[in-house]
């Protein structure tokens, strides 16, 4: 992986994570058509640059994050799901990071929900108050994206509003629960690089690193003030026709034998 990929990468990541359109999945495509090898840095580099992604959140709601201790219990409530699953499925999950066709197919498949999930909840009583109840199942639902090709934020907004939520509450709570969820993962990462005894960085790839932050964290403040104004004016359809788009691509190419496994 050079600069240059790096920075891609990184804006691939600042305007994808935020948006319900999956961005481990576009990485992963990513990668895959730029031929960055798949080795132990390049899974580790698109799990490290989300806390820059995460940084922004803090930067953009910091209030938010320094009004009350139930704020944080309640993200807590939230992030248990993933942490117990993560880490009993983590090496599970490794495997399908690996594999194009299934982030292919899940694009499709989210991109069809996204499509209809609109009216669904239409003309249902909604409300802005996340309670420790809805906090706990939003994290369940938030577990979905642990599959590649599903969006970490379509599935945990998806969670929220099927609990009455708004659509603009729902998205800002997905934004708060990513600031656990994907430090946590990013620190898993390096744990268990570090215990693996492959953590050993040279000042090229620590470059890297610090780079692919910096531009995750500019394009991500960016990113989530688009989300919020366009979802609460125009909802989730037009991200579903593009998942869907991105995906039928995909796997055509793959049908033509195309060979775009990382």
């Amino acid at each position: 992986m050079d600069s240059i990929q790096a920075i891609i990468l990184a804006i691939i990541e600042g305007i994808t994570e935020f948006l319900p359109i999956s961005s481990t999945g576009h990485m992963i495509i990513a990668s895959s058509f730029m031929g960055i090898d798949n080795d132990n840095f390049t899974k580790l580099f698109e799990v490290n640059i989300q806390f820059g992604a995460i940084i922004s959140v803090i930067v953009l709601y910091w209030k938010r994050f320094v009004q009350s201790l139930q704020f944080y219990y309640k993200l807590i409530y939230a992030f248990l799901p993933a942490a117990v699953i993560g880490f009993l499925l983590n090496d599970y999950i490794d495997i399908l990071l690996e594999s194009v066709i299934v982030v292919a197919i899940m694009l499709v498949l989210g991109g069809i929900v996204l499509i209809f999930i609109d009216k669904v909840f239409e003309g249902k009583e909604q409300h802005d108050e996340v309670s420790y109840g809805t906090a706990l199942k939003i994290g369940f639902f938030q577990c979905i994206a642990m599959i590649p090709g599903v969006s970490r934020s379509a599935a945990s907004i998806i969670g929220g509003m099927t609990q009455g939520l708004t659509r603009k509450s729902s998205a800002e709570f997905s934004f708060f629960l990513a600031v656990p969820t994907m430090f946590a993962a990013s620190a898993y990462k390096m744990l268990k690089a570090y215990l693996d005894e492959t953590l050993s960085f040279s000042s090229e790839e620590i470059q890297l690193l610090v780079i692919g932050n910096v531009v995750a964290f500019l394009v991500a403040l960016a990113a989530i003030k688009f989300f919020i104004s366009y979802l609460q004016k125009y909802g989730f359809k037009v991200f579903g026709y593009y998942r869907i788009v991105v995906g039928l691509i995909i796997l055509l190419l793959v049908a033509l034998g195309y060979d775009l496994n990382i």
